[in-house]
């Protein structure tokens, strides 16, 4: 990965997460993380990872997120970034912390 698309992807990171704080109106979606993000190399496509709290919530914030990717580019579009062409945007559940999670229990488990 590139400097730029390291810089793009934190730009988005921010405001993606500020959007989703202040701007959406979904109070299920208010508390998703952006955890990372990945821009591909000709910036046409932005890999978004995100967890939620509720567990249960997954699949339905999952499935929100996407629908309201449109809603976001164009506030992301509205703001002046420091690109000529905002990304599309792809909604992928972050399951590096849960995966974590596991490790970590069977390690306790192992050192008791």
């Amino acid at each position: 990965m590139s400097i730029k698309t390291k810089r793009i992807a934190s730009l988005l990171i921010e405001e993606i997460s500020d959007i989703l704080q202040n701007e959406v109106n979904d109070s299920d979606i208010r508390f998703v993380t952006i955890t990372g993000c990945e821009v591909d190399a000709d910036l046409t496509l932005a890999q978004v990872y995100c967890t939620v709290l509720d567990e249960s919530k997954k699949d339905k914030c999952l499935h929100d997120l996407n629908e309201a990717k449109g809603f976001i580019k164009t506030e992301l579009a509205k703001r002046k970034l420091e690109i000529r062409r905002i990304p599309d945007l792809r909604f992928i559940y972050d399951e590096s912390i849960e995966y974590a999670s596991r490790i970590e229990k069977i390690i306790s488990e192992i050192n008791e």
